[in-house]
């Protein structure tokens, strides 16, 4: 199936493998002043990269893990009682510096990643065209301009080019210095520090270990999981990670934003509740769809198959340095004595890359399934109240079926929703989790609670 120059299909069988190829790594952000985008605090090289060490996560995530566990046991054997500094101000104050720091640092991320955005996402009405617009969003590394893109390759083990322009250091590897794509103009930059913000949201299971409750083990799953998938997208300069820190990051602000308020008792609008719990659920649901559509996608870039051209000096040596298949750029192509013709580009060229959309995918798969499961209950437990309620009704009754059905079908998803993000996000505020009406749970919330 192709819409202009983009075409849907299955990815290559060989992308599916395990360990991923670890020669596709990554590259730390650029020098402050080497590219239009100017990172406000300085990493240094070795701590960016020894934090990407797989080691890091896996230890935090299964330490994370094995607390959690032992403290839910330490509550149920003390009947749940809440800890003695929960109940004092000092730790009052805590919680509420806590959801106070999350929602500025999500919302500073959220509005550093538009800016990212701005600048490299090209619009698929210009001048490239769809093509153009595919390949801003599938291509994080390089300069700007459709097929100028570096990009890893499994079949020759080794980062590769069409582009005209120097996009390879002398090591082989991106330029840390090319301007016009995600990583190098943010994505480096704030995904890395909203990796390891990853880290610092168990406080949330640990405030509300504080209070005496237990912490589901969907929730303890969702943090662990988070840290790990985070990781990943880093770790391999997987394309769709953007969507995770973009995305995320502006539910974050909405949702730690909403927590500090009703810490302090201020009474929040039931329209305002159940559209964050809407779009917390829906960030689950879609983000895994978005994710997965980059496996399939490929498109189209054109290319000088040609020697001789009458491009100026650099271009001719950068393509030297290149290899002897140069990108067409729109300037490129008018001087071309030589052939050209497409050159057809998955959206996913590497093993890591597809290790991280995938660890994704089946991270999320769990949520959607609960989801759908608690639907499901919702709505045929409604329904089965609604036609027994209707038992001797007339005939007009039946024209309305379709808008009671819909009707049902929204009151079900919203308890579904409810449910969910209950288990996800727990209680980690008094009265903060997002809800209009007296906590009621299903069976199978309880029970995964007890």
């Amino acid at each position: 199936m192709a819409f202009q120059s983009v075409i849907v299909s299955l990815p290559q069988a060989s992308l599916f493998r395990f360990p991923p190829n670890p020669n596709s790594g990554f590259i730390p952000p650029p020098p402050a002043g080497s590219t239009s985008f100017a990172p406000p605090l300085a990493i240094p090289d070795h701590i960016y990269n020894a934090v990407l060490d797989p080691k890091v996560p896996l230890t935090i995530a299964a330490v994370y893990a094995v607390t959690i566990k032992a403290l839910n046991v330490y509550n149920k054997s003390t009947g749940k009682k809440p800890w003695a500094i929960s109940k004092t101000a000092a730790f009052r104050w805590f919680v509420i510096a806590h959801n106070v720091f999350l929602a500025v640092y999500s919302a500073w991320t959220w509005w550093g990643m538009l800016g990212t955005m701005r600048r490299t996402v090209v619009s698929p009405l210009g001048a490239q065209g769809v093509s153009g617009f595919v390949d801003s969003l599938c291509r994080v590394n390089g300069p700007g301009g459709l097929g100028n893109a570096a990009f890893f390759s499994d079949d020759t083990n080794s980062w590769q080019t069409y582009s005209p322009e120097p996009v390879l250091g002398e090591d082989g590897t991106p330029s840390r210095f090319a301007a016009g794509r995600m990583w190098n103009e943010g994505l480096a930059f704030y995904g890395w520090l909203f990796y390891l913000s990853k880290f610092y949201e168990v406080i949330d299971t640990l405030i509300i270990i504080a209070k005496g409750k237990l912490s589901s083990t969907l929730q303890t799953y969702h943090h662990a999981g988070a840290m790990m998938c985070m990781w990943a997208g880093m770790r391999y300069m997987s394309v769709p990670i953007w969507i995770f820190v973009f995305f995320n990051s502006f539910i974050h602000a909405l949702m730690y934003t909403y927590y500090t308020v009703t810490a302090f008792n201020i009474r929040v609008p039931v329209f305002i509740k159940r559209t964050l719990t809407s779009m917390q659920i829906t960030q689950f649901l879609v983000g895994a769809s978005c994710a997965m559509v980059h496996s399939f996608i490929n498109y189209t870039i054109p290319v000088i198959t040609g020697s001789e051209t009458d491009a100026p000096a650099s271009s001719a040596s950068a393509a030297a340095n290149n290899g002897s298949v140069v990108a067409a750029t729109a300037d490129l192509l008018d001087n071309v004595k030589g052939t050209y013709g497409r050159q057809t580009m998955p959206c996913i060229t590497s093993s890591g890359e597809t290790f991280a959309v995938w660890l994704n995918v089946f991270y999320l798969a769990p949520l959607t399934y609960l989801f759908v499961s608690f639907f499901m209950e919702s709505y045929l437990r409604r329904s089965n109240a609604n036609q027994t309620g209707k038992k001797g009704a007339n005939a007009a009754v039946a024209a309305r079926r379709m808008s009671n059905n819909v009707q049902l079908a929204e009151k079900a998803g919203w308890e579904a929703a409810k449910n969910i993000e209950r288990e996800v996000y727990g209680e980690s505020n008094e009265g903060a989790v997002i809800t209009d009406e007296p906590r009621k749970a299903s069976g199978r919330v309880l029970r995964s609670r007890n």
